[in-house]
């Protein structure tokens, strides 16, 4: 299994699949999950993905196959940013498209705003408000919660709402598994800290095309919530889906990558122009 040595306290696990036609110069994809998973979490977006684009799937720090975070680890946004920024500068690519699910989606925004010049686009599936306000209060009922029953029972009573009405049972059986597999030292230091983070600021500083996509009943906010805070993103489009989860990615796999790679398409000289001109603006 491929790892990077992020450092002295980090090794990040990452999958890399890549199906392009070897005698072409593709671009790279870096996609983001969630809270409570890993990069495998995307299995359904890597067949058509993979034609287009190369994909990388890191897991985040403390989640999945990369080091576990010790329950008193003070984890921050900034942190988690620079973790995929080394992760790509381990995999020499300097420019690269940026998808983010969920909470996902959150660390995206703060990476586009914070590197604009290294993102091509960005691709926001079922994320939270740029500012969810303090959460502390819920967290500490979550962390409870898993002290006292571990991930199982949170992720089980929270996939109606996750995965929505229409989604098979094994399907549901299998996204618990995999959220089961965190290491409940590394959720309880990540739930403390990383939903209450407040992006808003980052928002005008994205200068690259931005989709945003939803359901029509997500639980993480109706539409002219959504749109209120993807108008403040420059070259930026919303997209709503039928259903009622909120994790779009998962419920939406194919539609979500299908409408993925129609926007990377469709943007592409746009893309690069804007990458030409803050190039410009740093010489």
């Amino acid at each position: 299994m491929p790892f990077a040595s992020i450092n002295t306290q980090l090794s990040m696990h990452f999958q890399v699949d890549d199906f392009t036609d070897p005698w072409t110069q593709s671009d790279v994809i870096l996609l983001l999950h969630g809270n409570a998973e890993s990069g495998d979490a995307w299995f359904a977006w890597v067949p058509s993905m993979s034609r287009h684009f190369r994909v990388v799937r890191p897991d985040m720090r403390g989640f999945g196959a990369s080091t576990p975070m010790p329950k008193d680890h003070n984890w921050s946004l900034d942190e988690l940013v620079c973790d995929f920024v080394t992760l790509m500068d381990h995999l020499k690519t300097k420019r690269f498209h940026l998808v983010g699910a969920k909470l996902g989606g959150t660390i995206a925004r703060r990476l586009a705003g914070e590197f604009p010049e290294r993102v091509l686009s960005l691709t926001l599936v079922g994320t939270p408000a740029a500012d969810r306000g303090d959460l502390s209060a819920r967290a500490t009922l979550w962390n409870k919660e898993f002290e006292e029953h571990g991930i199982r029972r949170w992720a089980t009573d929270s996939m109606d709402k996750r995965l929505g009405s229409d989604f098979p049972k094994n399907g549901v059986r299998w996204w618990i598994e995999l959220m089961c597999k965190t290491p409940i030292e590394s959720q309880i230091g990540f739930m403390k800290t990383i939903p209450s983070s407040n992006v808003e600021a980052d928002l005008p500083n994205i200068k690259c095309p931005t989709l945003v996509m939803s359901t029509e009943l997500s639980a993480l906010g109706k539409e002219e919530d959504i749109a209120q805070w993807q108008a403040q993103i420059l070259n930026s489009e919303l997209q709503i889906l039928k259903g009622d989860s909120y994790h779009a990615a998962a419920s939406h796999a194919d539609e979500c990558a299908s409408r993925t790679i129609d926007f990377i398409h469709r943007h592409r000289t746009l893309a690069y122009e804007i990458e030409c001109s803050l190039l410009r603006d740093k010489t």
